[in-house]
């Protein structure tokens, strides 16, 4: 490499992507480009970056395989940003092949972390996981230990591991300051806003608290009932029974909830579980089925008791009945939470993170957009969703993931 170009990459490395344009801006040569393209992709002009950044793999030519494995690297990194989940995985996994054979182990951490951060992002922690445990970050410039860490923190903040979270933190705040980037030490500090913000909401004897995750976590461990509706679950100390899939048996369940330690007049039940107006003899029989399968999917937990004007919930041993709600209650809070982010989003990427299908999800979107909570940019293949950050609280329990005990 000549001066100029070490000079632009050492620029671009401590985050200054207009120093290392004024280098190299003018210049067509396969470094150049690749680290034009990486500037671009800083500024934020992806589509720019990737175009550069695909030029200069044509240009390195087959020859230079560790220069074009940086760039299949960089454009995957793009591709994450820009929420492209459904960019080629296999092509980062062979580029980062080739880096550890070249022995370039920091580009080839680099490439790991991508593919761990993809994964926490659709939700599939447990692979993230392994995956991370096999990457050390001692030996690793300061800019990738912040990364590492910070992605620990984004798997224990999911796990509602907070104490893990924080330690995480922390270290991610030294490492960001010994590294020196201002954007990456922006990203560490937007982490922390996270666990100081709501997280959810207390509802019990009538009255909604907002929660932190810190006191969400000692509540799931406490002996209380909860009726958890940020996962459709309901949890008590260590025993939980999943109602993901019984939507009629979570919302009894929670009305019942709701209302303890008095009872719940069966009209109310039939009007939040069914949605009928009438409380009519057809109604009632479907109630009393109802409630018999709940009894019997929280007999390990409570009981429920038929009173004169409808049914009660009855812990064992006494414990308190609460709910757990999400911080907003919306039909489509799981895909604002992941919009919360200021990315934009394509349908694809969202329906695979939410484990969707991508007409369910396109209809959702056009339910949001019409309520004017989403707004699209672009048109055909190349359109995009995005929203404003939602103020004032966490979006870590609306994303989908198993908690502790599922």
């Amino acid at each position: 490499m000549d001066s100029i170009i070490t000079a632009a990459a050492r620029a671009l490395a401590a985050g200054d992507p207009l120093g290392a344009l004024n280098r190299v801006a003018l210049r067509d040569d396969a470094p150049a480009l690749a680290l034009r393209g990486i500037a671009m992709a800083q500024l934020g002009d992806w589509a720019r970056a990737k175009a550069l950044l695909r030029q200069a793999a044509r240009a390195f030519g087959h020859r230079e395989a560790v220069a074009r494995a940086r760039c299949v690297v960089a454009e995957a990194e793009i591709a994450l940003v820009s929420r492209d989940l459904a960019w080629p995985t296999r092509t980062l996994e062979a580029a980062r092949a080739t880096l550890e054979a070249h022995g370039d182990f920091v580009n080839a951490a680099h490439a790991g972390y991508l593919e761990v951060r993809r994964l926490v992002l659709i939700g599939r922690l447990g692979e993230a996981e392994q995956r991370l445990a096999a990457l050390v970050p001692a030996p690793l410039p300061a800019a990738l230990r912040a990364a590492h860490e910070l992605i620990v923190a984004g798997l224990a903040m999911r796990r509602l591991q907070t104490q893990a979270a924080r330690a995480a933190l922390d270290e991610a705040a030294r490492a960001a300051r010994e590294a020196g980037i201002p954007a990456l030490m922006a990203e560490v500090d937007g982490a922390c806003q996270v666990m100081d913000a709501p997280a959810a909401r207390l509802i019990a004897h009538g009255r909604s608290t907002s929660l932190l995750l810190d006191e969400v976590e000692a509540l799931l461990h406490s002996h209380a009932l909860v009726i958890d509706a940020c996962r459709y679950a309901v949890r008590s100390a260590g025993t939980v029974v999943s109602l993901a899939r019984r939507p009629v048996l979570f919302t009894l369940a929670r009305v019942l909830a709701e209302a303890w330690p008095t009872d719940v007049p069966r009209d109310a039940l039939i009007a939040r579980a069914f949605r009928g107006k009438h409380a009519d003899d057809s109604y009632r029989a479907r109630l009393r089925v109802e409630i018999g399968r709940l009894r019997v999917a929280l007999r390990p937990l409570a009981g429920i008791g038929a009173t004169a004007r409808g049914f009660a919930l009855m812990p064992h041993d006494g414990r308190e009945a609460v709910v757990l709600a999400r911080p907003v209650d919306d039909a489509h809070a799981a895909m604002l939470a992941f919009l919360s982010d200021g990315e934009a989003w394509s349908s694809s990427a969202l329906a695979l993170a939410l484990g969707a299908s991508q007409r369910t999800v396109q209809r959702a979107l056009d339910a949001l957009a019409a309520a004017g909570k989403v707004q699209p940019c672009g048109q055909g293949r190349a359109r995009r969703w995005m929203m404003p950050p939602l103020p004032g609280f966490a979006t870590t329990l609306l994303l989908p993931a198993a908690l502790p005990g599922d």
